[in-house]
């Protein structure tokens, strides 16, 4: 989708429009939306970042999805000035003056700083938040001490794009992420992350987002931070391993692109697989049982030519398992 498209479509008589997921967990759904939410979910974003009227605002992100239509909103409802370069893994690589205002997913980020002037670009940025992806140790230590405001987000395309922030920049970089005002999060039997944004989302969210919740020392205002997913959980021999903490785990000792997913087994129910671009042998089987806890190292490990990911970026879970079991079969 062009941008004169998106905007044609916002400037109908319709009072929805249609987005659809990102699919990091299945199929990609068509979903409905009112677009006094989006403006809603905008104006608190704006709010929450103090964006003012005339400020410089990037959009290198696909119109397909939420993020990219959620900036080009968040420039109508604000007045800001938006700038478009084409979704590229290297959205600063031409010099386009001064950004107050930038939103990328992590791949774009980590490409950004690998060269002198696009890191410059990136560190001149007013704001930038970073969302469709974790946020491993490596990048969010390279962002640590950037002069400017850098955000992760937590969100989802039924949210309208996120509904809380947290820090990665100077000396109130966090794990735990600030809920929006009007934003209450709480925690299912199951303690799952529930999320009441009656502005941008109509009904009460129960996500898949495995959570803990405190209250802040100071503005006694509940914060939360993300452990991983419910369906991201290895049931093995009695075990339940949290996929996302042992690829953190394993993060900062691999090179090699990598993924853990799981496979069907007859004796333990569920193992952990490892899908890696790099070379399997012995060399990384020591490694991860070195790394990770007694009885999390991988049961299989499996070499493809490349990890699968959505659009957006982010990994694709359900098609890794199924490469998984097709290549353990």
């Amino acid at each position: 989708m062009t941008l004169q498209q998106f905007l044609e479509e916002w400037n109908n008589q319709n009072e929805r429009i249609l987005v659809h997921t990102s699919g990091s967990t299945g199929t990609p759904k068509p979903l409905w939306v009112e677009k006094r939410r989006m403006e809603a979910s905008a104006r608190i974003t704006c709010d929450f970042l103090g964006l003012r009227e005339g400020d410089i605002a990037l959009l290198c992100m696909p119109l397909d999805y939420i993020a990219g239509k959620m900036m080009v909103v968040r420039s109508l409802v604000r007045g800001l000035k938006l700038v478009s370069v084409e979704p590229s893994g290297h959205p600063l690589i031409e010099n386009r003056g001064h950004i107050d205002f930038a939103a990328m997913v992590p791949l774009q980020v980590w490409n950004s700083l690998q060269t002198e002037p696009e890191r410059e670009r990136l560190k001149s940025i007013g704001n930038l938040i970073i969302g469709g992806g974790a946020i491993d140790d490596q990048l969010a230590e390279a962002l640590r001490s950037f002069p400017n405001a850098v955000w992760s987000t937590y969100g989802m395309t039924e949210t309208l794009s996120h509904i809380a922030l947290r820090r990665l920049s100077g000396p109130d970089a966090s794990e735990w992420y600030t809920p929006f005002d009007g934003v209450g999060v709480s925690l299912s039997d199951d303690q799952c992350l529930v999320i009441d944004a009656p502005q941008v989302c109509e009904q009460t969210l129960v996500t898949n987002d495995i959570a803990e919740l405190r209250s802040h020392p100071q503005s006694q205002r509940t914060e939360f931070r993300i452990l991983g997913r419910r369906d991201n959980v290895v049931c093995s021999g009695g075990l339940k391993i949290q996929i996302e903490e042992a690829e953190r785990m394993l993060r900062p000792h691999l090179h090699d692109t990598f993924l853990v997913t799981k496979c069907p087994d007859v004796s333990l129910g569920e193992a952990v697989v490892l899908l890696t671009e790099g070379i399997v042998d012995d060399a990384l089987r020591q490694l991860c049982h070195r790394v990770l806890p007694p009885h999390w190292a991988p049961r299989h490990y499996v070499h493809v030519e490349r990890i699968p990911q959505t659009e957006t970026g982010k990994p694709a879970r359900v098609k890794a398992a199924a490469m998984a079991a097709e290549a353990i079969v």
